[in-house]
């Protein structure tokens, strides 16, 4: 009861959160005529808690789902805990999505890096089945990523292989900022006629952070732009330019207050792939032709969007180097030990701002 009334409250002030922000996609597309469904290991409340698609009455068991009863005239809603089986269950979506082009359908992993557990469907269908075989899906996977310092099993949904099977516009892979990003994106693909796969990295922490909190106008008004400005700052007197995408963009954020940096502009990467370089390079040209351009993120060197951004940025640098911020190239995504990561995470934070 008291989750509903925050949503309303949410819904008239604003302060509204990821897990609304999505509920309130799937709605709208729903009242819009486009099925939607929504399948995982933990889908229907949301493994952290966030989205209680379907409220159970624990006086009499009764269940409730809401999304299921807006409108008489609204498209079907399915939401499922699917079987502990990442290999059966996203090749069981993909085809899906396959055969019922119209519906958005989402396939959401416990943890992002559970992914791997179906890593020949990523690899054998959705990256490479429209050059194979002509064959489109409009699968989405719904990936939690983020360095909290849960470990090494629990912290990268491994950003860097997905990029390295995106060419040819096969899919689209994103890393939104904020939950009115999200809604956006999800109502694009819904919309999109001949839909290829989409892989969104979804947040953990994010998930209830007030600084990442949306407007209603953000809901209302607007579309999803694959790359956000810093609009926060005099452009004129700007010396750094920090590209960063997801939630390692609010960390910084908070850094930049607490320095009182007024020189320092930091860009989300709401898009990771198709990469919009025309988009960049006009963000880019705001700012000081010597401003020090910094790709910063939470993974290790040699994962992440950093190893891809290397190879496809430079065209829009205009000859100026492209200085990484990073955790130290390492064979696990992440430390083990909560002090360490702690560390790790201060230190790369603070290196994003050193001269």
């Amino acid at each position: 009861r008291s989750l509903l009334k925050k949503r309303q409250e949410m819904s008239r002030s604003g302060g509204i959160d990821w897990g609304f922000a999505e509920l309130l996609a799937f709605g709208s597309v729903l009242m819009e005529g486009i099925p939607v469904r929504l399948a995982g290991q933990d889908s229907r409340r949301g493994t952290f808690t966030q989205r209680h698609a379907v409220l159970i009455d624990h006086d009499n068991g009764n269940e409730w789902t809401p999304l299921a009863n807006l409108t008489d005239e609204q498209a079907h809603f399915w939401v499922y805990n699917s079987l502990l089986s990442e290999y059966a269950a996203m090749g069981f979506e993909y085809g899906y999505a396959v055969e019922n082009k119209k519906a958005l359908v989402l396939w959401e992993a416990q943890f992002g890096d559970f992914a791997q557990g179906a890593q020949s469907i990523i690899d054998e269908y959705i990256a490479s089945s429209e050059q194979k075989w002509e064959q489109l899906s409009g699968v989405v996977l719904l990936l939690p990523h983020g360095y909290e310092g849960q470990g090494p099993d629990h912290s990268s949904a491994r950003i860097e292989r997905f990029l390295q099977l995106c060419a040819e516009n096969n899919m689209t892979v994103a890393y939104p900022s904020n939950g009115a990003s999200h809604f956006h994106l999800l109502r694009r693909h819904a919309h999109t006629e001949n839909k290829r796969p989409l892989v969104i990295f979804t947040p953990k922490s994010m998930l209830r952070l007030k600084a990442a909190a949306t407007d209603v106008e953000q809901f209302t008004s607007g579309r999803f732009e694959p790359i956000i400005p810093d609009t926060t700052v005099d452009a004129s007197e700007v010396n750094r330019v920090v590209l960063v995408a997801g939630k390692f963009y609010w960390d910084l954020v908070a850094e930049r207050s607490k320095r009182n940096d007024e020189t320092t502009a930091i860009v989300r990467m709401e898009q990771l792939y198709p990469l919009d370089t025309d988009a960049v390079k006009d963000v880019l040209s705001a700012y000081p032709a010597d401003a020090e351009i910094v790709w910063a993120q939470e993974e290790p060197e040699n994962q992440g969007a950093y190893p891809f951004m290397a190879l496809h940025l430079d065209p829009v640098l205009d000859g100026r180097t492209l200085r990484p911020v990073s955790r130290a190239s390492s064979a696990a995504p992440a430390t083990g030990l909560k002090k360490v990561h702690d560390y790790e995470q201060a230190e790369v934070i603070k290196r994003v701002f050193d001269k």
